[in-house]
């Protein structure tokens, strides 16, 4: 197993939420520490896709972690270098938004910004029914910073929901092997 430390973050987006358990359970097999973090709407708010309650268990069941939920348990990300990649999986519109604008007031935005403290990669695989309207500049703005990277992305459903972005798991080339310190030369969003 690989012995990179790895942080999970889950925001809302809560219809992408069992695809992206999927995603985590391929992680935990990769990799010996996989911490998982969630937004203060993931961790306490119950939807038509489950309860708030069955999804941090399954998170903690998956990772033997207990779930970090709010600022303080994840400040320390930074200064302690607790992780070696973070990543943010489902991003939503908002997350992308405040993390274009440098807004940290929320559990998932302050994981990344103590994580960007120490020039590590955050890995993005968005999911955002604007992605394409309003949030596209937020998108744009992050391909081009130092330290991000994104599952491929496209196109959620262009006839029924046609400004609407999720990551393609599918299309990434390289699934979760980012090495830290590995240099791109083009955003990750093509898949290459």
């Amino acid at each position: 197993m690989r012995k990179e430390r790895v942080g999970f973050a889950v925001c809302g987006s809560f219809c992408t939420h069992q695809q992206v358990l999927g995603e985590l359970e391929k992680l935990v097999q990769l990799y010996e520490t996989v911490i998982p973090i969630t937004s203060e709407n993931t961790a306490f708010t119950d939807t038509r896709f489950g309860t708030s309650d069955d999804l941090l268990e399954r998170l903690e069941d998956l990772t033997g972690h207990e779930v970090l939920c709010d600022i303080p348990s994840v400040e320390p990300i930074g200064p302690k270098g607790l992780l070696d990649v973070l990543v943010v999986a489902p991003a939503t519109g908002n997350t992308i938004a405040k993390l274009a604008a440098g807004i940290t007031d929320t559990v998932v935005t302050m994981a990344v910004k103590a994580h960007l403290r120490n020039g590590r990669p955050v890995v993005i695989a968005m999911a955002s029914n604007d992605g394409l309207a309003a949030g596209a500049r937020n998108i744009g703005e992050l391909l081009v910073r130092k330290h991000y990277y994104f599952v491929p992305f496209g196109q959620d459903n262009a006839k029924t929901k046609p400004c609407s972005l999720i990551a393609d798991f599918s299309r990434s080339r390289r699934p979760w092997k980012l090495r830290c310190g590995e240099s791109r030369s083009s955003p990750s969003c093509c898949g290459k």
